[in-house]
């Protein structure tokens, strides 16, 4: 039978103050990352109404969250195979977002040199690249199957800045936004 623990004033103000003092006694699950910590991680504040209260490690680990690679809630490292998928998962959701190594890092729990290079380890490119990667095949789609603007595109995946859109683009196709747009639509691959 589950222990149903309460986020209260005193929990909550432990994981503001970083408070070791209440290891052990209690752990914090972030319901948007997927991950649980330690109150004395040094991560990032998360907001209230995303966190979660759990007696044990075990109890988290039981409701589906992954162990923090920071503070190590249950003394192990997570996986390096795994972190990276958090990440990925992350990118893939947030593209069209401001993405910085320090973003991500703070996002799961890892440092911006250690989250760069264990990326680069088990994906064979950097963050950054496939970051660019996926906004890339989206704005293929857009082009493809819409008639919006390559500025209103860029935005729409993240590059508000259209002429370092326009470059990106070409660097990783060979084609300019338009250029591709012309070679490789339809007339029947449209979307309404």
């Amino acid at each position: 039978m589950e222990v149903i623990v309460l986020l209260t004033e005193e929990k909550w103000q432990a994981i503001l103050s970083n408070d070791a003092s209440y290891d052990g006694a209690f752990y914090y699950a972030v319901k948007t990352t997927g991950i649980f910590c330690r109150p004395s991680c040094k991560s990032k504040v998360p907001k209230r109404e995303n966190v979660r209260i759990f007696a044990s490690a075990q109890q988290a680990l039981a409701e589906h969250f992954r162990p923090c690679k920071r503070c190590k809630p249950t003394g192990e490292r997570l996986p390096d195979k795994e972190w990276v998928a958090v990440m990925t998962e992350y990118i893939d959701n947030n593209y069209t977002e401001a993405l910085t190594l320090e973003t991500l890092a703070e996002m799961c729990h890892g440092s911006p040199y250690h989250l760069h290079r264990t990326f680069r380890k088990v994906m064979e490119v950097t963050p950054t690249d496939y970051i660019q990667q996926k906004r890339m095949a989206k704005a293929c789609e857009y082009l493809i199957h819409s008639d919006k603007r390559v500025a209103d595109i860029a935005l729409h995946v993240g590059i508000p800045n259209t002429p370092y859109f326009v470059t990106l683009f070409k660097k990783k196709t060979g084609y300019t936004p338009t250029q591709f747009r012309h070679h490789n639509r339809k007339p029947e691959s449209r979307l309404p």
